[in-house]
């Protein structure tokens, strides 16, 4: 690592900590030419896959066009933060974790929709309008219809499961 102060080489490390909820490492160092200490930042380089646009062109995965787009379902929609910010935390987990180099924007769509379902269903409705290209009110009516049919998030936790807690 160069000295950000007289750009020699020789570094060494003083003290390394865990920052960012574990995501990074935090690296005290001091460099051994001129003395000057400095704080260093190490984080994981992960590959996210590219994403395979409906014409077939391909374009590397933008985080900040996932954030924008759920950004704007979620518009004026009384949703906290911090659930917006885990469900994309999610998305990219599943991305990183489908182990493929290319996945279809169709597919990635799908994910994004199926967390605005959890967030909130106008939010959904809307994403899911631009999204699958809905024709006329009978699609919109069509799925807010399959909406309430499905149980709410309180509905479901208080249902009991079948299957024994791991």
């Amino acid at each position: 690592m160069y000295c950000p102060f007289c750009g020699k080489q020789e570094t060494k490390v003083i003290d390394s900590r865990l920052a960012s909820e574990g995501a990074q490492v935090r690296r005290r160092r001091e460099c051994l030419d001129c003395g000057e200490r400095f704080t260093t930042f190490e984080s994981p380089e992960l590959v996210m896959p590219r994403i395979i646009k409906g014409n077939g062109a391909r374009e590397p995965f933008d985080e900040e066009k996932l954030i924008g787009g759920m950004m704007r379902a979620l518009e004026k929609r009384p949703v906290e933060s911090e659930r917006v910010d885990a469900a994309i935390s999610r998305l990219q987990h599943r991305l990183r974790a489908s182990g493929e180099r290319e996945i279809a924007a169709r597919q990635l769509g799908e994910w994004v929709v199926n967390e605005l379902r959890q967030l909130d269903q106008v939010a959904f409705v809307r994403f899911a309008s631009v999204y699958r290209s809905f024709e006329d009110v009978n699609a919109f009516r069509e799925e807010i219809e399959r909406l309430e049919q499905e149980p709410t998030a309180e509905e479901k936790k208080d249902q009991i499961s079948l299957l024994p807690d791991d």
